[in-house]
């Protein structure tokens, strides 16, 4: 990292990925001081793991018991940031069909600070193609729980254009109730 010049536009800003991640810190409560517990990383991977297993399996209560009551899931829309009790009215629906969605780690990067863990991970989904998640977990004495996860879809630079593109095309309508995949 360079010094910044205080001559210069924007000088002294704080870049938007550090303002997110002290955003998220600040959010989850802030890394409890102390040691991390008992084999963290482990513990941190086999959440995540399971609670992939979950989804795809339809188990909505092992899967939402994944997450701390103040967690939050950021999907892959610009208007998806649900805590956990409007993600699962939204999830119930396609988990009490058996239409669970499918997405397994391929890479995932975990480091862990006392009572907190952030990650991220490179997904292979049935639905989405290739796709990347990242979060937060916090150990709240017992176990680890998610505090924030955001699903993306990765494009790759080549082709933003187009993507960007069809994004700003007008939408075809959908009728409300058409189910969506995450």
């Amino acid at each position: 990292m360079t010094p910044r010049d205080p001559g210069r536009p924007g000088a002294g800003r704080v870049s938007a990925p550090v303002a997110s991640i002290a955003l998220t810190l600040a959010a989850c409560g802030g890394a409890q001081p102390g040691a991390s517990p008992p084999d963290a990383d482990a513990a941190v991977r086999a959440v995540l793991d399971d609670w992939h297993a979950a989804a795809a399996a339809s188990d909505e209560a092992r899967y939402f018991d994944h997450f701390a009551d103040d967690g939050v899931f950021l999907g892959t829309d610009a208007t998806e940031r649900w805590g956990v009790a409007a993600f699962r009215e939204y999830a119930h629906r396609p988990f009490s069909e058996g239409r669970g969605w499918v997405m397994r780690a391929t890479r995932r990067d975990v480091v862990v600070e006392g009572s907190l863990a952030w990650f991220d991970e490179d997904l292979e989904t049935r639905n989405l193609g290739p796709s990347r998640g990242s979060g937060v977990l916090r150990y709240d004495g017992e176990r680890w729980r998610i505090v924030q996860y955001n699903l993306t879809v990765t494009v790759p630079n080549e082709r933003f254009a187009a993507v960007r593109a069809a994004i700003e095309a007008e939408p075809e309508s959908a009728p409300e109730d058409a189910p969506r995949e995450e």
